[in-house]
């Protein structure tokens, strides 16, 4: 059983090795590496999360010979292994959706750049989950960020190029705050280890000393990573990004990228500052209000997008928004409730993206609104699924969206100042979901009138693209598991938050 502990410092580094290795070889032989990286790493992190549950106990792994503060090392637990393995599932289901649009969009001599950037982008997400010290995670930040960015342009088409540079522009803005966050705290402190800077933290606060310094590395590293998540102003780049890039890009780049920055920030919150230094101070309120400002002008611009792409992208931006609501909330259970929606968004947003591109290619390609009209009855299978994804992201009850939105509910409960604005604004929120959600899903299943049918217009087979087929129908089940089968899913996460500190 030892040897399990070294299976999340071998993740890692197997997607490292995996991505320098694929500098070298063809686009198949490429494909193919990945696709057995991936899979893998699903047994790995399914082993070390079995190991952790079964021990009932976090452990630590130091990387080489040197024992803090001076190495370096990962802390393993609960909550760690679950979002890992759930990374690595979404990115499966999400390189699987898109294989086919991969070989069409991007020019076959890049094919195999495209697999140096997701082993590389694998890795960043692993290591943030897992790392316990502050500067690696800053590393892998932008080892996380240049492997987006390489992501969305791939596919040159002008309006991937004009994102990319907004997403790099707003990235590199986001990790510099991050940067000087983390050199205040090195100067205050003396560590770089998370769990030393905590202990030093506790005794600064404690003891009153430095409070305004604190106040700043926390709200500076606080609004990096909200920037480099797309909290709501700071979505610029996002539209194009998901709407243009390649398929599997898109539901990466939604399901994953962003989380990644969210899980760190929640480690930043317990394991650097602590939660119960994080609940008293402003920074907290901060995010809060950007969160629920983020939920409504999110929505307000999906609505009035006649492109499903960028809807759906839009969309992405009112779900960030409530994840920041909830940390905003300053409690345990908004915590719970943040984490699990991180889990929600992930599952159900790839599913939107990739039922969404079922859909346009039984509409000749077109993913404006006008051509998708019966696009449903057209493509069977992407149209029930986008319905399971859109009624996920409304939150309907058998579906992970509608526990989100509960948990959310819950937590704001009895909060002395934030309940009222908690609930009306997710009361608002979900009214603006249902306008533009279930416009399009009664578009799909509106049969479009024999004078108005298009040329490109055809009817999809599931056999036609079984890669597509597959992917949708896994994120179907997944979405429902996550409705119909949440309290384990709960419990893990309050597991893992218990020994999390």
């Amino acid at each position: 059983m030892e040897i399990i502990r070294n299976f999340p410092a071998v993740s890692i580094l197997l997607c490292l090795f995996a991505g320098i290795l694929s500098s070298g070889l063809k686009a198949k032989a490429a494909k193919a590496l990945n696709a057995v990286l991936i899979s893998v790493e699903i047994v790995l992190n399914f082993c070390a999360l079995a190991y952790t549950i079964f021990v009932e106990a976090p452990f630590v792994y130091v990387m080489g010979k040197f024992p803090a503060p001076w190495g370096n090392e990962i802390r393993v637990g609960v909550l760690e292994t679950f979002m890992a393995l759930f990374f690595c599932v979404i990115m499966m289901l999400s390189m699987l959706g898109g294989a086919r649009e991969r070989e069409k969009e991007i020019e076959e001599g890049k094919q195999n750049l495209y697999y140096i950037m997701v082993n590389l982008l694998l890795s960043s997400l692993l290591a943030l989950v897992y790392t316990n010290d502050l500067f690696t995670a800053y590393v892998f930040v932008e080892i996380n960020t240049i492997s987006a960015c390489g992501l969305i342009m791939i596919r040159q088409n002008g309006r991937t190029l004009e994102a990319s540079i907004r997403y790099m522009i707003m990235s590199l803005l986001g990790s510099g705050l991050l940067l000087l966050g983390i050199c205040f705290l090195y100067d205050l402190t003396g560590h770089l280890l998370m769990s030393n800077i905590k202990e030093q933290v506790q005794i600064l606060a404690a003891s009153g000393s430095y409070h305004i310094p604190l106040v700043v590395a926390l709200g500076l590293m606080s609004v990096g990573l909200a920037i480099k998540s797309a909290l709501y102003p700071f979505h610029t780049w996002l539209p194009d990004a998901y709407g243009y890039s390649t398929l599997s890009s898109a539901a990466i780049l939604s399901s994953l990228v962003s989380k990644g920055y969210i899980f760190l920030l929640l480690k930043i919150f317990y394991r650097v500052i602590g939660f119960d230094i994080i609940g008293e101070n402003k920074v907290i309120h901060v995010l809060f209000v950007f969160g629920i400002i983020g939920m409504i002008m999110g929505s307000v611009s999906a609505i009035k997008e006649d492109n499903v792409r960028r809807m759906i992208a839009f969309s992405s931006v009112a779900q960030i928004g409530y994840i920041y609501m909830g940390f905003g909330l300053g409690t345990e259970a908004g915590t719970i409730a943040s984490i699990y929606h991180v889990i929600s968004h992930s599952a159900s947003k790839s599913l939107l993206f990739v039922a969404a591109s079922g859909l346009t290619d039984a509409s000749g390609g077109s993913p404006r609104y006008r051509d998708l009209m019966g696009a449903g009855y057209r493509n069977k299978l992407a149209g029930v699924a986008f319905t399971v994804g859109s009624l996920a992201m409304v939150g309907m009850p058998i579906f992970s969206g509608f526990i989100s939105k509960l948990l959310f509910s819950q937590a704001a409960i009895g909060h002395t100042y934030k309940m009222l604005p908690t609930l009306i604004a997710l009361a608002i929120s979900t009214v603006l979901n249902a306008i533009y959600f279930m416009r399009t899903v009664i578009l799909i299943y509106t049969p479009m009138p024999e004078g108005l049918s298009k040329s490109g217009n055809r009817e999809i087979l599931m056999r036609e693209n079984l890669s597509k087929s597959v992917a949708l129908v896994c994120f179907i089940l997944l979405n429902l598991i996550l409705g119909l089968n949440s309290d384990p899913i709960i419990r893990l996460i309050q597991h893992g938050l218990e020994m999390f500190d």
